[in-house]
């Protein structure tokens, strides 16, 4: 048997591919859409991609199941549990519970675990000239190291209201049956820490299921349906606005993009043209280095491993960008953007300073002036971290507005007062400073160190 893990660490994501090597054929699960790495693996490997399968229809990026068959010819194996409303709308080989897939002399079960989605489903694997038992389960978002997929994300992210209640209940039944499966099968999921469709996923890339019974939190309530549900509900963080637009096109014909899209430097004269057309800039530079000097009414989106998931809160799919970024660094950003499905791309510039436009720059202040406008009654301190990193610890009267949900509460901002935002560490506060001018409201301070520093100052002191 091959066996090869490969993580997306920009969206915390997961892809396995899986060959027998003495027939030559594999299998990929949930592809990531760029998907050349998957087509190198095999060619370096001596293996035919023959088989494609999908744990569920994600919400957290777009899934390269159809562009892999498109290139490689091979069949789309995918989720026909669930009920009517939650099928995949284009051709397929449909899977139900305990149905079997063989590729060359291995063999996956599929075992439907509802929970995180009603279609939601997990590969056993068996490598027969080794065993004649499991070896390995796939659990797509529904099993993690350390924890389980949220099931509040149809109904907070795609508006499926009364699904949250229903998925939790779910999940505390495939949970149980779950546990029954051999101790020694490894667990490979489909995130890692850092993926927003859970609140406590661990780095470790796999585990095994005798491990999560004794670690993971959720196997911890044998008796008791009610305390798990309640755990599982509270304190998961805001889903990314592009995770509804996820949903929809990860279940509904859509256009393939089989290769990585390569753009051009835009010229000066076509910059400047968008720009007065008021087309939106996309600035990938450090904060430190935007903070110094940058376009007006551009926004700051660093270009790290949290870039496509800032992007998918911010930009509008019916809208083209512009990125602010060097050479060398267009290639992986347009990866990442691909990845969540934001193809509209108007090209790039590297140099800001090439068009005759006077620059803007940020007001960074330190901690002491951060702290004289504490209790100021002409003052108003935003805090623009997520709600259960505000409710667990915040200074004394600031209010919570989510960097992700500013420009729906821009009314909730006092033009009148001095505005002054953080976060934890400052990434966040620079893209809700930028946000925020762009929208008019110029005179904004930014406390970039953040929780970080004032938690770690009041500590010692």
């Amino acid at each position: 048997m091959f066996f090869q893990h490969i993580y997306d660490k920009t969206l915390a994501q997961a892809s396995y591919l899986i060959g027998c090597q003495a027939k030559g054929e594999a299998i990929v699960i949930d592809a990531q859409r760029d998907i050349d790495v998957y087509l190198d693996i095999a060619q370096k490997n001596n293996l035919k991609i023959t088989h494609i399968a999908e744990t569920h229809i994600h919400a957290d990026f777009l899934c390269g199941s159809r562009e892999l068959a498109e290139v490689t010819g091979a069949e789309m194996y995918l989720s026909d549990e669930g009920g009517k409303d939650w099928q995949y709308q284009f051709p397929h080989n449909g899977l139900k519970h305990k149905d079997k897939i063989k590729v060359g002399n291995l063999t996956l079960e599929v075992l439907h675990t509802p929970g995180h989605t009603p279609e939601s489903i997990s590969f056993l694997l068996t490598d027969h000239p080794a065993t004649d038992k499991p070896v390995m389960v796939f659990t797509g978002d529904f099993v993690f190291v350390g924890d389980v997929g949220r099931p509040d994300l149809l109904e907070k992210a795609a508006g499926i209201t009364g699904t949250q209640e229903k998925g939790a209940k779910q999940m505390y039944e495939s949970v149980q049956r779950f546990s029954e499966l051999p101790e020694y099968v490894q667990l490979w999921p489909g995130h890692g820490a850092g993926s927003a469709c859970g609140k406590a996923l661990g780095a470790v890339p796999s585990s095994t299921v005798g491990y999560e019974k004794i670690r993971n939190w959720a196997f911890q309530y044998e008796d008791n349906e009610e305390g798990f549900i309640d755990y599982l509900l509270d304190g998961q963080p805001e889903p990314p606005k592009y995770f509804a637009m996820m949903k929809h096109l990860n279940k509904v014909e859509r256009q393939l993009l089989v290769e990585v899209p390569v753009h051009k430097e835009v010229s000066k004269e076509a910059f400047l043209s968008a720009y007065d057309n008021g087309l939106t800039i996309i600035d990938t530079r450090s904060k430190a280095e935007f903070a110094k000097g940058h376009l007006p009414n551009s926004i700051n989106i660093q270009g790290n491993n949290s870039f496509a998931t800032w992007a998918g809160w911010v930009l509008n799919y019916q809208e083209q960008f512009i990125l602010v970024a060097d050479h060398d660094q267009v290639e992986d950003l347009i990866r990442k953007l691909m990845r969540i499905g934001l193809d509209n791309i108007y090209g790039y510039i590297s140099d800001i300073n090439a068009f005759g436009i006077e620059m803007e720059a940020a007001d960074i202040i330190d901690i002491e002036e951060f702290e004289s406008y504490i209790e100021n009654p002409n003052a108003q301190i935003v805090d623009v971290r997520g709600a259960s990193e505000f409710q667990s610890y915040h200074v004394e009267g600031a209010e919570n507005i989510f960097v992700g949900h500013i420009v729906d509460n821009l009314d909730k901002f006092d033009a009148d007062k001095q505005i002054v935002i953080h976060c934890q560490s400052g990434d966040r506060a620079t893209i809700a400073q930028s946000l925020l001018a762009k929208h008019g409201f110029k005179n904004v301070k930014n406390y970039s160190a953040g929780m970080k520093e004032w938690m770690a100052e009041k500590a010692v002191s």
